[in-house]
């Protein structure tokens, strides 16, 4: 059945910026066995003391609805939108790498970040530091692109989209 393919799916929730709204979310997720592959929060209207989760996870159809439709009964919840919709929505992560290189693969690490349009943050010696900004797919190739040329240390911010309509 067509119904039965588990896909990625991002979920995009305004919430109440208040204590507790996010335990609430969270726990809708870990009390029904869901599992969340990235999730990022951060304020979106302060007047208004509103936050906005976006939340990736994987399921068949019948589970995303079932995810959208239980976080729209939290009283937190003020509007859910399944961003998984094609080219209507952009995306971007933020990743930090820092390499440090084997065997002076300088040149091929300067080629590497400016395949990827990484920046270079800093360099102490043999190790280097890149903010890259990309889709999660780049970033991963970034990043193994990069394991070949040395030891690499990585901290990512998590997905974050948005509709462009």
């Amino acid at each position: 059945m067509a119904d039965q393919k588990k896909e990625k799916h991002t979920i995009s929730v305004l919430v109440n910026d208040e204590p507790g709204a996010l335990a609430r979310v969270i726990g809708l997720f870990s009390g029904r066995g869901y599992n969340i592959d990235s999730l990022t929060v951060a304020p979106v209207n302060l007047t208004k003391k509103h936050s906005r989760i976006i939340i990736v996870t994987s399921g068949t159809k019948m589970i995303i609805e079932q995810i959208i439709h239980s976080l729209e009964r939290l009283i937190q919840v003020k509007k859910v939108i399944d961003l998984t919709s094609g080219n209507s929505t952009s995306e971007r992560e933020l990743a930090l790498v820092k390499v440090t290189l084997k065997n002076n693969k300088i040149n091929l690490l300067k080629k590497t970040a400016k395949k990827y349009k990484a920046e270079l943050i800093f360099n102490n010696s043999n190790k280097y530091a890149f903010e890259i900004t990309n889709s999660p797919d780049n970033i991963n190739s970034f990043i193994f692109e990069l394991n070949k040329i040395g030891t690499i240390d990585v901290s990512r911010t998590g997905l974050i989209a948005i509709l462009k309509n």
